[in-house]
Order: structure tokens, then C-alpha cells, then sequence
């Protein structure tokens, strides 16, 4: 049995995509009679269901979930839009007395929840457009000359995080890693009791695999059809959605469906290994075996999760 430092708080499970936190985190609100805040980029928007992993109507039904569902997925959502949204959730659960479980898959979410937005300059458009026509690799050639912590950071397919990176030395003249320095201070905006769920990377690449080919078989591709019908031209943010360009690729005849589906494990392996550099440089995250049955998780956090005493630091309740 694994046993867990006791801690007050709100109750934050993390774990790359397919490791499990969302069942996880289903039972322990369940148990707590309590409250989910989703912590995701992507199931913020609505009908992109299958390919986000949302929990079904069913679950969401059972334990009311936040920060579903929120916008469409022609507009853009940024994340000091989900910090308002997620403060208020916070306040509002904790001014009831409903225990709050925090879970997604959104490293840069949960950190500026935590420890406050990342103080850097404004977007130059022009810049960033001049940026887009470089490819991944001149980008990270060029963000490893100015800022080699960066670039040996940042994976050289990150297209979105090598540009900003470019765009803030080119703005400040600084480099983006100088500001992250000292933006990387202890969480202090709210209490929680942060836990994570460990795989084994070859056992997570396989759980990965498996959950595309479910994801496909659940008719993921006959959803995208259907998006595309009603948005015909994503937004930004909502087109980073991974699995959703290799769809909308085949659809559009440049590969086939077994091609797409390749990719889409591809970028998904990828996307857990980024999730879990971000994870493992968090303070005070709890980690469990996540290979053992769910039900020994549920009471390692049971027996030390204090969801009556979860208080917000530093802010009036909303």
C-alpha cells in the first residue's frame, strides 16, 4: 500500500494522456461527494468529444464537471481566460463546501492556476507570421543559438513554443528562459493536495496506442466529418487538438486512414512525453504506481485528503 504525506486542500490528480487520472479522479469526487474542475485545453470546446477524451454524459451526470464544454470550436481560448473561469470554480466550490478534484492534461493550465500567468510581452503578430514560414527545424536552429536552455527544452516539432520563444527574444531581446526562471516559484494561489499516476513509458505507449484504435472505432472520424460540416475552419487553439489535422488530412485525400491513425499515435506518444517533463518539475506532486488496481489508488488519497478543509490562499471568495 502506498502511503501519502497528508495534506489539505483541493485535490489535483495529474498523469499523461490514456494514464488513467480521469477515472481516477471521477472516483475520488464520487467518494468525496464532490466536484470536478476539468484542467484541458482542448475539452473546453464543444463537440470535439471523442478525440479530447471528454468523460461521458453519463459520468458528467453522476459528478458535475467545470470547464467542459465552454466555447465553440471556431474561437480562440486563452489561458488567463481559463485562470478567471478556473479561480471562480475554485471559489465558488470551496464557498459551498464541495470538495473540488482538479484533472487534465494541460501542464501550462495547471501551472498558471497555481503559481500566476507567465509575465511575458504581448503577442507581435507580425513577428509570429514571419516565424510561421521558417520550419520546425530552422526554428529550433535558431531558438538553440539564442537561448540553448530553450532549445534543449522545447521538442524541435513544437511549432507553437519555438515561435514564441523566437518572439520574446526578439521583442525583449532576453531570453524566454530568463523569464521562466523567475516565473518558477512554489505554487501559493490555492492549497492542494497534488497526487500523479506513474507509467512505465513502454506500457503508456502501449496503453496510447490502444486508446487511438478505440477512439477511431468510437467514430472519432465520422466526428471530425461532422465538425467540419458545422466550423469550417478551426481556431487556432482548437486546431492544436491532437489527432484532429491528421484527420482532417485524410479527409481531405493527403494520407490514408491507416496513415492518419500512425500519426496520431505518433504526436499522441509525444504529447505524454511533453506532459511529463512539465509534471515531473512541479513541487510536491505525490506519485502512485498507477499499474496497481484503481480502488488501492482511491484509498491512498482517501486516507489522507482533507476535501473539507480546501480554503483558497491570498483570494476573497467569488
Amino acid at each position: 500500500m502506498t502511503t501519502l504525506a497528508i495534506q489539505p486542500g483541493l485535490l489535483v490528480i495529474l498523469g499523461a494522456t490514456a494514464s488513467g487520472k480521469s477515472e481516477l479522479a471521477l472516483a475520488a469526487a464520487r467518494a468525496a461527494g464532490g466536484e470536478i474542475l476539468s484542467v484541458d485545453s482542448m475539452a473546453i470546446y464543444r463537440h470535439m468529444d471523442i478525440g479530447t477524451a471528454k468523460p461521458s454524459l453519463a459520468q458528467r451526470e453522476s459528478v458535475r464537471h467545470h470547464l467542459i464544454d465552454w466555447v465553440d470550436p471556431d474561437q480562440t481560448f486563452a489561458v488567463a481566460q481559463f485562470v478567471e473561469l478556473a479561480d471562480a470554480v475554485i471559489g465558488d466550490a470551496a464557498g459551498r463546501g464541495v470538495p473540488l478534484v482538479a484533472t487534465g492534461g494541460t501542464p501550462l493550465y495547471y501551472k498558471s492556476l497555481f503559481e500566476g500567468i507567465f509575465d511575458g510581452p504581448g503577442a507581435d503578430e507580425n513577428i509570429r507570421q514571419r516565424l510561421r514560414q521558417l520550419s520546425p527545424q530552422e526554428l529550433h536552429g535558431r531558438l538553440t543559438l539564442v537561448d540553448p536552455s530553450a532549445g534543449q527544452r522545447i521538442h524541435p516539432n513544437d511549432t507553437k513554443r519555438l515561435i514564441r520563444a523566437l518572439e520574446v527574444y526578439e521583442i525583449t531581446g532576453k531570453p524566454i528562459s530568463s523569464f521562466q526562471q523567475e516565473w518558477n516559484r512554489p505554487a501559493k494561489r490555492h492549497q492542494a493536495l497534488w497526487v500523479g499516476l506513474d507509467w512505465d513509458r513502454e506500457v503508456l505507449n502501449r496503453r496510447i496506442n490502444a486508446r487511438v484504435r478505440d477512439m477511431l472505432d468510437a467514430g472519432w472520424l465520422d466526428e471530425v466529418r461532422a465538425l467540419l460540416r458545422r466550423y469550417p475552419q478551426l481556431s487556432r487553439t482548437a486546431a492544436q487538438a491532437t489527432g484532429y489535422a491528421e484527420l482532417i488530412a485524410h479527409l481531405e485525400g493527403r494520407c490514408s486512414l491507416d496513415e492518419a491513425a500512425e500519426q496520431i499515435k505518433i504526436a499522441t506518444r509525444q504529447l505524454a512525453r511533453r506532459q511529463m517533463k512539465w509534471f515531473r518539475r512541479f513541487p510536491n506532486v505525490q506519485w502512485l504506481p498507477a499499474d496497481q488496481p484503481m480502488e488501492a489508488n482511491l484509498q491512498a488519497i482517501m486516507e489522507v485528503w482533507r476535501p473539507e478543509s480546501a480554503t483558497r490562499i491570498g483570494m476573497g471568495s467569488k
